[in-house]
């Protein structure tokens, strides 16, 4: 029954993948905002809700391992799987802000996490130092993005959007987003919850089923969507999304739980996760900065760097490490 639901969640999540996308695109093209950054700010907090229900729910049920793991797991399945499985698929040029803007500001929230994790507690007041920065980032994304000459807008979306997408009216760009989100959020609590059953089945504990299952589960839609664009040669979406969802990870979701219930920090997330989460997020200098294009080979290095991690999880907790 388990598996049932793990695969009936995966169809869903990549029914609503596909309109996520469809709808991101048309809505950039009648609101006069670049995809690029669509995919920063809708696209990636509608497909990070998962990881906001999941992450509040486990620090009011007495379960702050699970909701910890899952941002640090699903930040990691973001940049190491997410990104290198898509750009296995479909080669990814990224795009001057993102280099110049948007993953300075994830590796921001990264370390500025990583700061405020240092006493092993997350309190009210850093909740609310990640939430009033995100509101700050995102207010600005959009009005630099409006700011844009309708010219420059046009030509992007020229090059890059189907005839029926940009033809979409505004009202139907929303529902086709709308219903995206409702089919990743519905997806996703079915596939992690069919994942997360089979997983108790092998006796994992709670942390570990936070950064493997719970994350990957939860980084679902994400990878859904990005494979999505990608196919759609939507990149400034797919990219985007990504970094977006780390930063909405750790600024909202982080955030937002803190300022509901003070999260609790293990030592060894600490030493061990929160390392691997700084290491991944830093491979990404030279798969964004070197070369012209994200290919086949970096999405080759980003996934080895993710079974790596998953490997020694596994290891650990067996305490064969």
């Amino acid at each position: 029954m388990d598996i049932l639901i793990l695969l009936l969640g995966l169809a869903v999540l990549i029914v609503g993948g596909e309109l996520l996308v469809r709808g991101a695109v048309g809505l950039s093209s009648a609101m006069k905002i670049s995809p690029l950054v669509i995919g920063m700010t809708v696209v990636s907090f509608g497909t990070s809700a998962p990881e906001l229900l999941v992450s509040i729910q486990s620090a009011m049920g007495g379960n702050p391992g699970i909701a910890i793991g899952n941002v640090i797991g699903s930040n990691i399945a973001n940049l190491a799987l997410v990104l290198g499985v898509t750009v296995i698929i479909f080669p990814i040029v990224a795009e001057k802000q993102t280099k110049m803007l948007d993953y300075p500001i994830m590796m921001f929230a990264s370390v500025l996490f990583y700061i405020f994790a240092l006493n092993l507690n997350l309190e009210f007041v850093e909740g609310l130092v990640f939430v009033v920065i995100l509101l700050s980032f995102t207010y600005y994304l959009i009005r630099k993005s409006r700011k844009s000459t309708k010219k420059e807008i046009a030509a992007k979306l020229e090059s890059e959007a189907e005839a029926e997408e940009k033809e979409s009216s505004t009202g139907m760009s929303f529902l086709f987003l709308l219903g995206g989100m409702f089919g990743l959020y519905f997806g996703s609590g079915w596939f992690v919850g069919g994942a997360t059953e089979i997983a108790r089945s092998f006796n994992l504990s709670d942390s570990v089923i936070g950064v493997t299952v719970v994350a990957l589960g939860t980084s679902a839609p994400e990878l859904v969507a990005s494979i999505m664009a990608a196919l759609k040669k939507q990149s400034d979406i797919s990219v985007g999304n990504l970094i977006g969802s780390n930063i909405f990870n750790i600024f909202a979701v982080l955030g937002i739980t803190a300022m509901v219930k003070p999260i609790a920090v293990e030592q060894e997330v600490m030493s061990f996760d929160m390392w691997w989460m700084l290491g991944i997020s830093l491979l990404l200098v030279p798969v964004l900065y070197l070369g012209s294009k994200i290919g086949k080979l970096k999405g080759v290095i980003l996934l080895i760097s993710y079974v790596t991690y998953i490997v020694l999880v596994v290891l650990r907790t067996k305490g064969i490490i």
